[in-house]
């Protein structure tokens, strides 16, 4: 099994090396970067190569470690118990199987993808050890224990919000997607918008990556916000024409809202503008 990037997914040689790393020494293969830089997409188009099941856990906040493996609904237990429900006596009804029982019993190999794994609690991937390492877990109310039938290819993507604890890290393949070059960000917009006129591309990728080199902007725009205008842009018929002539001491380029994403970058954008205004008076 060799990922070799897909037709949609423009996937630099590092990575895929990761990839294939990660799955030849079985361990879970830990991505970070920037968002917008194709993490997650990264196990769904994995999942398309090796034509294998995509299983996905979001991580938020209040998500617990347990909740991959099962939850057990004692309340509608007790409710159905009152009521004098038959399948009350039967504890594996109220049992809801998570994200990594699902992965464990699937016939085939799977890829799991559990989605900015720093949202949760600092003890969250230290509660996962066990389960990781071993491929199996015990469910204590029903005295039994599930094992993978298959080991999932598993893809863990960090947003880099918090320090994730070492004990994890080492159980872990890292690797850390770097924001795209020119001619990789020319790669992937063609990826997106087949026979896009080359002059759009190059004014626009133009004033993204001066955008991105602007010093103290908050949020650098991403990879996935330059598709976007991209697409803005032609929906318009803004052409590579408008862009390039462009007046310079004007604060934003057009339909920028796609490009920067708080109030704190406009106003510095427009710090900017005017301060190259009273130069070139």
């Amino acid at each position: 099994m060799k990922f070799e990037g897909t037709a949609s997914y423009v996937a630099t040689d590092d990575l895929k090396l990761a990839v294939n790393a990660a799955i030849t020494l079985q361990r879970p293969l830990l991505v970070k970067g920037e968002p917008g830089t194709g993490k997650t997409m990264l196990a769904e188009q994995l999942a398309e190569s090796l034509g294998a099941k995509l299983i996905t856990w979001h991580i938020k906040s209040t998500t617990k470690a347990h909740q991959g493996l099962y939850e057990y609904d004692a309340v509608s237990r007790l409710r159905d118990s009152q009521l004098g429900e038959q399948k009350v006596h039967d504890i594996r009804n109220y049992i809801k199987k998570g994200k990594l029982w699902e992965a464990f019993e699937s016939d085939q190999r799977a890829i799991l993808l559990i989605d900015e794994i720093d949202k949760a609690d600092i003890e969250f991937p230290n509660d996962l050890l066990q389960e990781l390492d071993k491929m199996e877990f015990y469910v204590y109310e029903t005295n039994e224990t599930i094992k993978a039938k298959h080991r999932p290819i598993i893809i863990i993507t960090s947003n880099n919000e918090k320090e994730l604890p070492d004990a994890f890290l080492r159980r872990c393949f890292f690797h850390y997607i770097a924001f795209p070059d020119r001619d990789t960000m020319k790669k992937i917009v063609e990826v997106h918008f087949p026979g896009i006129r080359n002059e759009l591309v190059a004014e626009a990728m133009d004033i993204f990556f001066d955008v991105r080199k602007v010093p103290g902007l908050k949020k650098k725009p991403s990879t996935s916000e330059l598709v976007d205008w991209l697409k803005l842009l032609m929906a318009d018929e803004i052409g590579a024409e408008v862009l390039r002539e462009r007046d310079p001491t004007k604060a934003i380029p057009p339909m920028a809202g796609a490009l920067v994403k708080n109030e704190q970058d406009v106003m510095l954008l427009e710090r900017l503008a005017f301060m190259t205004r009273r130069q070139n008076r």
